[in-house]
């Protein structure tokens, strides 16, 4: 009789705790399908009859490459010109961000161009967006990212379906990656960020009424948003925590796959790191500042805490585990006594994976194809091993910056031009 090792119990471990992400997923994908075949149906939705004025703010810094196509984009929105202003927020910017404003200013009578300067500016999106919201008019906060360019009815879409439910706190539209075929990064990137709003999203939406903010494209109360105190300055994810406040005060979040916005993804790995460790290190943030007091939160919002710790904390270290096994296992330094058995699960994992992946992708027009299925199966061997790497150098600098007691700063995302 074989005498099983270490490393086989620690392989035993990872798959059981792989393989619980993994069954859990199955049901979101099934959710995110239910979900689909309800949102089929929003369109038939009563239009809207009385518009309400709205605000829609657009936070830049550096942003000459990208700020302008973005102005265009809102400003031809399906929205009636008098009924909404478009607040740029000129966050200390260096290059020609100004210059450009300028210009569409000329061509829109409803944009207003806020610059901000030290010490009022120079403070990171968050601070950015509270700076627009004291001047700004609307009943209702929309916000887009600066390499934006929503689609004609995203802004009406947004506005269409918080105005007939009161208990509505936010919208959230749709993303898409205008730029994914520009290299394999971003066709990585494509599928990544569909996925996710099809399998976490619209699944959540569907069974827990759950939604995340993201970082644009979403609709909110102004009231709301000033009685929880606009957006946290000190957060490096501001979506994340925001949702968790609107959630808080009793509100529910809904998404809707019909209001598109197509964005700017990073084309170079070194900026794609920079900007998932700043996710990360915010998520971790969020985590650590909530699962303390999980208790006194709503059990919805509360249950979406446990899920996320449970993806940083458990799904990261079985993962790293396995990893680690693998790799030991082809330099011959360990040997698994299970191995053939082990083995066989562990390729069923991926298989799920690759599965759960394509059903989400596929809800989504023209990505259900043989090269996206493709590229999933090369995704987990290479774009989502780099996950640890992100969350280890996150782990790192939120460490590093505890024991230095340096100020967390918010890194903008560096654009590629269009």
């Amino acid at each position: 009789m074989k005498v099983l090792t270490f490393w086989d119990y620690a392989f035993v471990i990872s798959m059981v705790m792989t393989w619980s992400v993994l069954l859990y997923h199955i049901l979101l994908t099934y959710f995110g399908y239910r979900y689909f075949l309800i949102s089929l149906d929003f369109e038939e939705d009563e239009e809207i009859k009385e518009y309400p004025f709205i605000s829609v703010l657009v936070p830049a810094h550096n942003e000459e490459k990208v700020i302008g196509n973005t102005v265009d984009a809102i400003a031809r929105a399906y929205y009636p010109r008098d009924k909404f202003e478009i607040i740029v927020i000129n966050d200390n910017s260096t290059d020609g961000t100004g210059e450009v404003l300028k210009e569409k200013q000329k061509l829109y009578p409803n944009l207003k161009v806020l610059e901000i300067k030290p010490p009022l500016g120079a403070k990171g999106k968050s601070n950015a967006l509270n700076q627009g919201l004291k001047i700004a008019k609307g009943d209702y906060i929309l916000v887009y990212d600066a390499d934006n360019t929503p689609e004609r009815k995203a802004i009406y879409n947004l506005v269409r379906f918080i105005i007939k439910d009161d208990n509505l706190g936010a919208v959230v539209g749709k993303f898409r990656t205008r730029n994914k075929d520009k290299n394999l990064l971003t066709r990585f990137i494509n599928i990544e960020t569909l996925s996710f709003q099809w399998l976490i999203q619209a699944s959540r939406n569907y069974f827990l009424g759950l939604t995340t903010i993201p970082g644009t494209n979403f609709i909110i109360r102004k009231d709301l948003l000033e009685k929880i105190g606009g957006w946290n300055i000190h957060s490096l994810t501001e979506d994340t925590e925001l949702t968790i406040r609107i959630y808080k005060e009793g509100y529910r979040i809904k998404w809707i796959p019909q209001a598109v916005t197509w964005e700017q993804e990073p084309e170079r790995l070194k900026i794609w790191i920079k900007q998932r460790t700043r996710w990360a290190r915010g998520n971790i943030s969020v985590i650590a500042q909530y699962l303390k007091n999980i208790f006194s939160l709503r059990s919805k919002i509360a249950f979406d805490i446990i899920y996320f710790s449970y993806i940083y904390l458990v799904a990261f270290s079985a993962i790293l585990i396995s990893d680690i096994i693998f790799g030991l296992g082809l330099l011959k330094v360990i040997k698994l006594h299970l191995g053939g058995p082990l083995f066989t699960i562990w390729i069923l994992a991926y298989l799920l994976f690759i599965t759960e992946t394509f059903i989400s992708l596929s809800l989504e027009r023209g990505e259900g194809n043989l090269k996206n299925l493709l590229l999933i199966c090369l995704m987990y061997f290479t774009y989502c091993q780099l996950w640890l790497f992100v969350v280890i150098r996150a782990i790192y600098f939120t460490l590093k910056d505890r024991i230095t007691g340096k100020t967390v700063k918010w890194y903008k995302t560096e654009r590629s031009s269009e």
